[in-house]
């Protein structure tokens, strides 16, 4: 893993790296939206065959609900019991986000209130590379119950029996054998055999990513979540744990993002070390080994204080803080989740500790949180005017109107005095 000092033109290079492989991937998904919109089905099917080895002829494209209902006894009893307390922690996570009703009177006879209605149908895109992502299916599909949403669709390229158990527990009966961006086409526009949703959750590669942006116009999204991106920023603490942390990020795939953001020379020697020892204990095939040469990197800063002005302007999905974490949260403005304390294991919020994994990447920290429970609901306005209230606005309302040369505006408060 390379030590770089943090300089503008290091920073730079970073952040359009990263930018450049968001317009190759966009140029790529584009053509695979086009096709599923023109081919439907056929270009569903091919592209499962040419992506993921899949012969939806043969296979189906729905796994069947007897399939899904067998699923939990098949699965080790283990498996079963760590899936129930991350759906229990998620649960609870996500009824404590959902918004509330609530009623206000403004003035006499004006009342504004709020009604909360869940989305009617949604997609949720489990990535499904080397292992189905469970976690990421608990993560997008409890919210979503949680939230009241009547028809929950979830997809994923190769949907293993543990995903299969999880779905079981959960009640989904739902589940396509498609991936990657065409996935994405065929839930925002649907074909014959995957109806349209109103909707699509989850996170996925840059393709998945590029095509979530590119139909978002035609299909609501939660946020761009593409390849995963992680900082721990600290100038001392166990370098055993934080090289861990960055490794596992870093398996995520080979695009994943892993950054070591210190002002300590020694500690940035230790973890360099300490990574490539723990990294030979993972086998050749694991993504860490090119993640981590090629992307992530150990960046020595001036200062702390210039370590979290960077962390600000990435923007990361994940960022630890191990050390001194009251004193440095106070200087974030810009991540998708924070883990405080040498004890925050970034994995336990991959899986089990309640907060959503599903985060924005590529930046789009600096705009918005990571998914919640808020996201899968419609907050509706309701104003009541009575007759008392309307004599209070009125004047003024057609004041306003009349200063932006709208007459029909005016009129249509003036006409009821």
């Amino acid at each position: 893993m390379r030590i770089l000092k943090l300089t503008p033109a290091v920073e730079k290079n970073l952040l359009r790296a990263r930018h450049e492989r968001d317009r190759e991937a966009e140029r790529i998904a584009t053509k695979i939206i086009a096709d599923v919109r023109k081919r439907g089905d056929a270009a569903l099917f091919a592209y499962a065959q040419k992506f993921d080895g899949v012969d939806l002829h043969r296979a189906g494209v729905w796994i069947s609900q007897r399939k899904i209902a067998a699923a939990p006894k098949q699965v080790s009893p283990e498996f079963l019991r760590a899936a129930r307390h991350a759906a229990k922690n998620i649960r609870r996570v996500a009824e404590k986000q959902l918004p509330r009703p609530w009623s206000l009177e403004v003035e006499p006879g004006v009342t504004i209130s709020q009604i909360v209605r869940p989305m009617d149908s949604i997609g949720c895109y489990i990535p499904g590379g080397l292992f189905a992502l469970v976690s990421t299916m608990l993560m997008t599909v409890v919210p979503a119950q949680v939230a009241g949403v009547k028809s929950i669709t979830v997809v994923c390229p190769k949907p293993n029996l543990e995903l299969l158990a999880a779905a079981g527990l959960l009640g989904i009966t739902q589940i396509a054998r498609i991936g990657g961006a065409q996935a994405i086409a065929a839930l925002a526009y649907g074909t014959k055999k995957i109806p349209r949703v109103e909707k699509i959750f989850g996170p996925g590669n840059r393709f998945v990513t590029a095509a979530k942006q590119l139909v978002s116009g035609d299909c609501a999204i939660d946020l761009p979540a593409g390849p995963t991106e992680a900082i721990v920023l600290t100038s001392n603490g166990n370098a055993k744990w934080i090289a861990a942390d960055l490794l596992a990020q870093a398996e995520h795939a080979p695009d994943a993002g892993s950054f070591l953001v210190t002002a300590s020379p020694k500690l940035a020697r230790t973890v360099q070390n300490e990574v490539e020892s723990q990294l030979v204990n993972l086998p050749p095939s694991n993504p860490a080994h090119k993640s981590l040469r090629e992307t992530g990197a150990i960046l020595l800063a001036p200062s702390l204080e210039a370590a979290c002005v960077f962390s600000n302007s990435f923007a990361p999905e994940h960022l630890s803080l191990p050390q001194d974490p009251a004193t440095l949260l106070r200087k974030i403005s810009a991540a998708g989740t924070v883990f405080l304390g040498p004890w925050g294991a970034q994995p336990l919020g991959d899986y089990i500790s309640g907060s959503n994994h599903v985060l924005p990447t590529g930046g789009w920290a600096r705009r918005r949180g990571g998914l919640s429970s808020a996201d899968f609901v419609k907050c509706i306005s309701i104003q009541t005017i009575k007759r008392p209230g309307f004599e209070r606005l009125a004047s003024d309302a057609a004041a306003l109107a009349r200063a932006e040369g709208l007459l029909a505006h005016a009129n249509a408060v003036e006409v009821r005095k």
